[in-house]
């Protein structure tokens, strides 16, 4: 009993399937050199034809090139499958030939005799024709799309590459998703190059096989005359029809597979099966059906030309614009629907205005809004599965994970007192971004260093200010391919709102934020949060803090660390500006490791000691600013923007280290000039970081 469940756990299918390959090709070789009998060589030509069927079969239902990555390599397999077949069966035919027509076949001799009717002459067109076709047409155009394929997909990876980076950025994708991505975008680059290169196999085999049915000819000729003294004429007719039959069973299978192949490399988009692409982007437009309709007509009138046919098929056609048309008409268009839901709104809020006013009308300010134009309202509308509604969350989560605070949700609501793409965003009921976007079309971001021009709607990247052009879904790989980083609509909407919400992190901590914060720290340690709030501190002195902290750039992840500072020095001072600067000195090792990653030594600006001198002395004199000179400041903030710009231009993040008593004054006067400048204090340097100082603002007078 055991012998018989370990014969079967050995011949299972999970333990056969890996051998599957390696056994074909042993076969495959073997059949090269072992004669076969007739019955198995049938059997093999009806195999490699059936192996071709399902071969375009794939390739038709793939919805894209890597869901059938193997392709490159069963081309490679068929190929040798045929030739392997096409030495097998010229070993037979010359061996047997003489001894009648199906001495090599069931399935030779019904190629040879049954489908050219037994007529050398037509057979030997009929090969010639396909050979050409397969060779000079098909394959020649599937090897040169493989080609310029492969170099397109090439030059777009650093693109593509950037888009997924952007995505991963902004928490539209998990780190797992990116991944995914990259790991596809690699495959691609290799399916399209392996395709170049096995599309040479294909052009090969068409040119063996016209060498082949030359040889088989001549060979044939002198077996049949030489050696079984048969008549040159008989001779010539005999092996010439088996060598016919031998040929066209072994190029209609190389036929289909090269038509596959021109099905896989030919494709553009991924949004459904070659059937359903053609059926949905031929028969769209009942106009087209029409006017082929009557220029059919027109023909089918002339004397002289077949009337039936062309009457008959111009009729079918304007039936079929005719139903077309009629389904169109039947489906009510989105922007009807949204013009009627807003005379709707407007007729419910002129029934309102009959009605008193109550505490009911009184409605509270969103904290955070997204407004959109009617256009948009797919994007967001739960019931088409908008992809703005996923990416939203997405972002939210993504923004606590790396900033340390849930921010209020995003109160998403249409507006058609905008323009139609047109969306806006909201802070407390003011506006903070605007923008435009168009679903269905992807935005061409212009990293600065594309090799070309795109033609569509130009504008600008709504959250950098890069320039940008709106392009339609045809021209997506010739973007990537330029240089441009590509984004669909939802990405632009949801990359601008990440943008604004990691500007504005200090004004959506509010109160109930940071005691929700505080909630949340005091589950796992619930004396530490006792101890400071609100015995010490307020909520409201710890939320100054925080924000003080998140309007500089530094996240409030490490709230341990934070509140034990605040426990440490809050019997000693309550002043806000003071607290922060004891955490900053307390995570002065993340704010580094956040400007300066890994090891490297620090290369940042500082002022000249004389400069440094003067505004210390301001300081000293109790005024925040209001002592400096107006002509130093204006000169201060023009040299630390010139050199901030140096900084940038170079790769370099621009830091300023000044000492601890000027860092807030600094931070503060110069933000709004040089919004990128991150000004740091010497106490909130690790000692094992090495400094270098690249700049001296004030060094020349």
């Amino acid at each position: 009993m055991n012998d018989i469940l370990n014969l079967r756990e050995m011949f299972s299918p999970a333990r056969l399937r890996p051998m599957a390959a390696p056994l074909l090709i042993v076969i495959v070789l073997a059949m090269m050199v072992l004669p076969l009998p007739v019955f198995l060589l049938d059997v093999f030509f009806t195999f490699n034809i059936a192996v071709s069927v399902m071969v375009m079969m794939v390739a038709m239902y793939a919805r894209k090139p890597l869901e059938f990555s193997v392709f490159p390599t069963v081309l490679l397999v068929t190929t040798l499958l045929r030739l392997s077949l096409n030495v097998a069966s010229t070993r037979v035919v010359l061996m047997e030939g003489h001894a009648g027509g199906d001495a090599a076949g069931k399935v030779i001799e019904a190629f040879g005799a049954v489908l050219v009717g037994g007529n050398t002459a037509v057979g030997i067109v009929v090969f010639v024709i396909l050979t050409v076709i397969n060779f000079i047409v098909i394959t020649k155009g599937a090897g040169r799309i493989a080609e310029v394929s492969a170099r397109f997909t090439l030059d777009a990876m650093p693109g593509k590459q950037m888009a997924i980076d952007a995505d991963l950025n902004a928490g539209l994708i998990d780190e797992k998703e990116a991944k995914r991505r990259r790991k596809e975008i690699a495959q691609e680059s290799d399916f399209f190059g392996a395709m170049d290169g096995a599309s040479k196999f294909v052009r090969g085999d068409a040119i063996a096989a016209i060498l082949i049915l030359i040889i088989n000819i001549i060979g044939g000729l002198y077996v049949g005359v030489v050696q079984h003294d048969m008549a040159a004429g008989d001779a010539a007719h005999t092996y010439t029809l088996l060598t016919i039959g031998d040929g066209l069973v072994a190029q209609i299978p190389a036929l289909i597979i090269s038509v596959a192949a021109g099905l896989m490399v030919s494709r553009v988009g991924d949004d459904g099966d070659i059937g359903s692409l053609v059926m949905g982007q031929l028969l769209v437009n009942p106009q087209v059906m029409f006017l082929t309709a009557a220029i059919l007509g027109v023909l089918g009138v002339i004397p002289g030309m077949p009337h039936f046919v062309f009457l008959l098929l111009a009729a079918a056609i304007a039936w079929l614009g005719w139903t077309l048309r009629r389904k169109q008409q039947t489906v009510e268009p989105e922007e009807a629907r949204a013009a009627s839901a807003a005379a709707q709104q407007a007729a419910a809020a002129q029934q309102n205005e009959a009605q008193e006013a109550s505490w009911n009308d009184v409605a509270p300010v969103d904290v955070l809004g997204l407004e959109v134009g009617y256009r948009l309202i797919p994007m967001v509308d739960k019931g088409q599965d908008g992809e703005l509604l996923k990416r939203i969350r997405g972002l939210r989560k993504k923004f606590a994970q790396e900033v340390g605070f849930l921010s209020a949700p995003v109160h998403i609501r249409d507006n058609l007192e905008l323009k139609p793409n047109a969306y806006r965003i909201a802070l407390k009921g003011v506006e903070i971004g605007s923008g435009e976007a168009y679903p269905g079309q992807f935005l061409a971001i212009n990293p600065g260093r594309v090799s070309g021009t795109l033609q569509g709607r130009e504008t600008k990247d709504p959250a950098f200010g890069l320039p940008a052009v709106w392009i339609e879904a045809g021209q997506r790989e010739q973007a990537h391919a330029l240089g441009y980083t590509v984004v669909d609509a939802s990405t632009v909407v949801a990359t601008h709102l990440n943008h604004l919400i990691l500007n504005h992190a200090a004004e959506l901590l509010g109160r109930q934020e940071t005691q929700a914060l505080l909630d949340h720290i005091g589950k796992e340690s619930p004396k530490l949060i006792e101890d400071l709030v609100p015995k010490v501190l307020s909520v409201s002195t710890v939320q100054r803090v925080l924000q003080n902290l998140l309007e500089e750039g530094v996240n409030i992840r490490d709230m341990r660390t934070i509140i034990e500072v605040l426990a440490e020095h809050a019997a000693r001072t309550q002043d806000p500006v003071e607290l922060t600067t004891k955490v900053r000195e307390a995570l002065g090792r993340a704010i580094v490791q956040g400007l300066f990653p890994g090891s490297a030594e620090m290369q940042v600006m500082a002022l000249e000691p004389g400069l440094e001198r003067i505004l210390l002395q301001a300081m000293s004199a109790g005024a925040e600013g209001g002592a400096i000179e107006p002509g130093l400041a204006d000169t201060l903030l023009r040299q630390t923007a010139q050199i901030a710009q140096r900084q940038e231009d170079i790769g370099l993040p621009p830091v300023l280290m000044v000492p601890v008593q000027l860092r807030m004054l600094l931070s503060r006067f110069l933000r709004r000039a040089v919004p990128s400048l991150k000004v740091i204090a010497n106490s909130e340097v690790p000692e094992s970081r090495t400094i270098r100082v690249t700049a001296m603002i004030g060094a020349n007078g």
